[in-house]
This record gives structure tokens, sequence and C-alpha cells, in this order.
């Protein structure tokens, strides 16, 4: 297929999840403001670091004034996962040029791991401009929802009165279910879930997030493979 045709076939692939992703960016925008944070500040913030979950940590540590290493630790924390994130992906995109891998790299979140993933699983071939064009949705309307949310945070008293906290979990959890076809899903979930909530009753958040996914890598490591494929990759 031609650059434009991939290009557009990742703007369709990545639409979905960009919707889905649009609420949590306007409660970040709006929790931001709460926080302390000025619509400009918000704004650079989306634009810069493109990572929900870990901006959302960082304001609410922001607004409690701790120390700048705790944040600093904190993001790190929730963002271990792009570690491992990257290392999966980097033999997809083995044939991207550097620039396009750090490009790439800048751009991937979890809804643009998955659907690359899942592209390369469908023995599909993940051009640069397919993944650009699934990234660049995602990054957009991320933003547009964070000034929308910064913009009208100042109307809104207590942005979690909304619910809209709720749909990142909800998020993660569909993400997850895409995967459910795989062997040894169900054991490798069970274990991340567990660690993941005992961690969080003996250390806090953020750290069971890493936790609970170094359990299920663990876990997925000592099991065998579901297929002599899996075995051989």
């Amino acid at each position: 297929m031609s650059e434009k045709t991939e290009f557009s076939s990742g703007l369709k692939s990545g639409l979905i999840p960009a919707l889905s992703a649009a609420p949590f960016g306007m409660l970040f925008g709006a929790v931001a403001v709460a926080q302390g944070q000025s619509v400009f500040e918000t704004a650079l913030m989306s634009i810069t670091i493109f990572a929900g979950a870990s901006q959302l940590v960082g304001v609410e540590l922001f607004g409690q004034r701790v120390a700048p290493w705790l944040i600093i630790a904190s993001i790190v924390a929730v963002n271990f996962r792009h570690v491992l994130y990257s290392a999966a992906l980097t033999p997809v995109i083995a044939h991207f040029s550097l620039p396009k891998k750090l490009t790439a790299f800048f751009l991937m979140t979890d809804p643009q791991f998955a659907e690359a993933l899942k592209r390369h699983e469908r023995e599909e071939r993940v051009t640069f401009s397919w993944y650009l064009g699934a990234g660049l949705v995602l990054y957009v309307l991320w933003n547009i929802m964070t000034l929308i949310g910064a913009t009208l945070g100042g109307l809104i008293s207590d942005p979690d009165a909304l619910g809209l906290d709720v749909l990142l979990p909800i998020y993660f959890l569909s993400l997850v279910i895409g995967f459910r076809k795989r062997p040894n899903f169900l054991p490798v979930v069970a274990i991340s879930a567990l660690g993941s909530i005992l961690a969080y009753a003996t250390i806090g958040s953020p750290w069971h997030v890493s936790i609970g996914a170094v359990a299920g890598i663990l876990l997925a490591a000592i099991l065998p493979p579901g297929t002599k494929k899996e075995a051989a990759q």
C-alpha cells in the first residue's frame, strides 16, 4: 500500500482508542487546573510528556507540595510499563530509522502499543506511516481534550464528582481483554491483579502498578508457551 493509504489506515486504527481516552484527557485538564496549574502549564505538560496516568499522578503530587524526587519516582513507577512496551515493540519496528524510532517511542501509549502488536500478530507490516497516523490521532485529540478540560476546569468545583475517573480503569481493562485469546492469559492476568492488589495494600500507590506487572511477567516467563511459533520467538 502507498504511504498515504497506510497513514489513513493508521488514523482509522487510532480513532476508537483516541475517543475512548478523550474523556480522561478532559479529566486531567480539569484536575490540573484544580491543583493550581495554569491552562498554559497544563497544555504544555500534555504536549511534552503525553502520558496520561503519569500526568495525573504528577499534578496530584504537585498539589500536595511533596518533594520533587518523590514526584519523579512516582511517575517513573507508573511509567515503568513503557520500558516493557518498548522492549516488546522493538522487533516490530526494527526496520524504522533512528529518528523514526525516537518518534515512535514518543508516541507510544497503551493503545498505540496494543494496536501495533495486534497488527504485527495478524502478520501485517507495521509501517511508519501507519504508526504515525495511529499515534497522531491519539496525540492531537488528547491535547485538544486536555485544553478543553483545563479551560472549563475552573467551572467545576470537584472534577472527580463527574465520575470520569472511572473511565481509565475501564479503558485499561478493555486493552487487556483484547489479548484474551493468548495462551496463559488467565493465569498471567490473575497473578498480575493479585500482585498489584497486595502491593497497593502494603506499599501503596503508584508502586502497585509496576509490581503487578513484574508479577505477571515472571509467571509468563515460567509458564510454557502455547505454540511452537511462540516458543521459537
